[in-house]
């Protein structure tokens, strides 16, 4: 019964085909052959249980038949039956005992087949879960391989379309690059046409005074006293009725004077010794230059307009050559590009890209493009026009810190916390020079084949970037967290953790330095050495280089007067926590501050 069960359960399965069927056979056989093998070794065990049971009854019988007849012999044949009764019921016991055992023995082996059937109805059905798993699997095989060549067709496509993206990248870079070399010609063809016509005007401006020069030899000249007066912010329009005159009306704005009254004289005598081209009777010049003792940056006073620039910190923050764009950046991963009119910033393009939170800003000179610094080890490259990163600076092991236009446009440089200073050329976007230091770069600029660079082992590094090595150090007060560098590149200031700045004379081999330092001045930071940099304010040279900004711990704006030494203004009650960057437009107009809670403030003297 069990092989019949066993067979009628695997044909109840007819899907698994051929050797399916052919295992099942093979199972069924060797059923069939245990089934005949046990049931020979049953069949002479039930033989055996017969004939003792003939013998018994035969046994009983004769027994019984003894019983009944008449005692005719005599004692001895009645002992004699009686032991042989004896004798049998003796082995009449000893077989039953034996039909028991053997019963016990079947009663087992039945239970062991019993399981063997089981474990066998078990194996029957995970054998068929096996094959149904693996008729699945391999239509998953399938399924995989055509969504691979799937996937392969369309990688192949875009990797084409990648390639002629990237002639076409190509081809507008050399077109852009044609641009820019036309657009620079023409502005050096228009410069050469204004000198020319400078020195036209000059020429005569020469002659002019000449004559004035000789009619006043044969004149007496009386000094006004006002010259000798302590200065004030402006100076007063009476003084000076000889250059009102000659700027036909126009009038000029004068920052405050420290020089006495023979210094201005002496200033006045440089006038009438000039060079060729260097006349200041013109109206234009004037206006531009005035005198070199009429400075025309502005000192701001209040805040224009307070907004939440970004989602999150604001790190860093620069105006373009222009003063007409503003760039900041943030913790946020954003670059922002705002344009500032009338007194206001209105919000014109977002930068994405990055995936680290943004360390540094700068235009090119030209205003077409940001370069900026980032977390992520890296720094992009965008044009105004586009939000896509242009090109993505990789290299530095550690986050960027700064990153700077050199002198050439195609020439980038950055300094990183891996210790490491490198130097780029965007045309190839490929890094060509690596400057290893002794210690993290906190910011740097470029002056004239040659970058100096901060760092937080208090030092400044000079480095000649055709020997491709440092060639001065300087000392600082503390750790250096910013750099920046006058117009002229002649002066270099810097801000310590000391909570002070430093400027430093470039142009003689004493480089002689100044401190500035005012009440509740501080640096602000988070402790943490990775934000040092941008949790503090670096300190901004106004335009004409008389005006140092820096942004406090306090949340208030610091302005020193560069040629007085003390400190100028403070301006309070906007920022409510550490300011972390702060700009100045080389219009000398507006100044910009930004802290770590994603707020930005414009201030001005309007």
């Amino acid at each position: 019964m069990a092989a019949v069960s066993v067979h009628a359960a695997m044909t109840d399965s007819p899907r698994h085909g051929r050797s399916v069927e052919t295992w099942k056979r093979h199972i069924v056989g060797q059923l069939k052959h245990r089934d005949r093998s046990q049931h020979d070794r049953y069949q002479e065990l039930i033989r055996f249980y017969t004939r003792l049971l003939e013998k018994t009854r035969l046994t009983k019988g004769i027994l019984s038949g003894s019983l009944r007849r008449p005692s005719s012999g005599g004692c001895c044949s009645v002992s004699t039956l009686l032991e042989q009764t004896d004798q049998l019921k003796k082995t009449a016991g000893e077989l039953a005992y034996q039909v028991l055992e053997l019963q016990q023995q079947t009663r087992t082996r039945e239970r062991r087949l019993e399981e063997q059937q089981y474990r066998l109805k078990e194996e029957e059905l995970r054998l068929a879960g096996a094959f149904d798993s693996r008729g699945t699997l391999q239509q998953q095989v399938v399924q995989v391989q055509l969504e691979n060549a799937a996937l392969k067709t369309k990688y192949d496509e875009l990797l084409e379309l990648q390639r002629r993206e990237e002639a076409e990248l190509r081809k507008e870079k050399l077109r852009g690059d044609r641009l820019l070399e036309t657009m620079i010609q023409e502005k050096q063809q228009a410069a050469a046409h204004m000198n020319s016509r400078n020195q036209r005007r000059s020429r005569a401006r020469e002659a002019h005074l000449q004559n004035e020069r000789q009619s006043a030899t044969m004149s007496k000249v009386t000094v006004e006293s006002c010259f000798s007066a302590p200065s004030s912010r402006s100076t007063s329009p009476q003084c000076l009725p000889p250059l009102e005159s000659r700027e036909g009306g126009h009038s000029r704005l004068f920052r405050s004077l420290s020089a006495s009254s023979p210094r201005i004289l002496s200033s006045f005598r440089d006038l009438f010794q000039r060079g060729r081209g260097h006349s200041v009777c013109s109206m234009e010049e004037d206006l531009v230059f005035p005198v070199r003792v009429s400075l025309y940056a502005r000192v701001p006073v209040r805040a224009l307009q307070v907004l939440e620039a970004h989602e999150q910190g604001i790190n860093a923050v620069r105006f373009s050559s222009s003063s007409h764009l503003l760039a900041t950046g943030g913790t946020d991963r954003e670059v922002k590009v705002w344009e500032v009119r009338s007194g206001s910033l209105t919000h014109r393009a977002t930068l994405d890209g990055s995936t680290g939170g943004i360390t540094c800003i700068e235009f090119d000179p030209s205003g077409f493009r940001i370069l900026a610094a980032s977390y992520d080890k890296s720094a992009l490259l965008w044009r105004l026009d586009d939000s896509v990163a242009k090109l993505t600076l990789t290299g530095h092991r550690r986050k960027v810190t700064a990153a700077r236009f050199s002198g050439c446009l195609h020439h980038v440089v950055t300094g990183s916390e891996d210790r490491s200073i490198r130097m780029w050329d965007l045309q190839r976007a490929a890094c060509v020079e690596v400057l290893e230091v002794s210690s993290s770069c906190s910011d740097l600029v470029c002056s004239e084949n040659s970058v100096i660079s901060g760092h937080f082992d208090s030092r400044i590094r000079v480095w000649d970037t055709r020997l491709l090595r440092c060639v001065q150090e300087l000392p600082a007060r503390g750790k250096v967290t910013s750099l920046d560098i006058s117009s002229d590149h002649r002066l270099l200031l810097s801000c310590c953790r000391d909570d002070s700045l430093q400027l430093v004379d470039l142009r003689g081999h004493s480089n002689e330095r100044v401190c500035f330092r005012a009440e509740g001045f501080k640096c602000g930071s988070d402790s943490s050495k990775a934000v040092i940099r941008y949790l503090n304010a670096p300190p901004l040279f106004s335009p004409d280089g008389c005006f140092l900004a820096a942004g406090s711990a306090d949340g208030a704006v610091y302005i020193w007067n560069v040629s007085t030494g003390n400190l100028e203004t403070r301006l309070p009650d906007r920022h409510s926590s550490s300011i972390s960057a702060v700009a100045w437009s080389l219009s000398g107009e507006y100044i910009v501050s930004v802290d770590k809670s994603r707020r930005a403030v414009l201030w001005s003297d309007i």
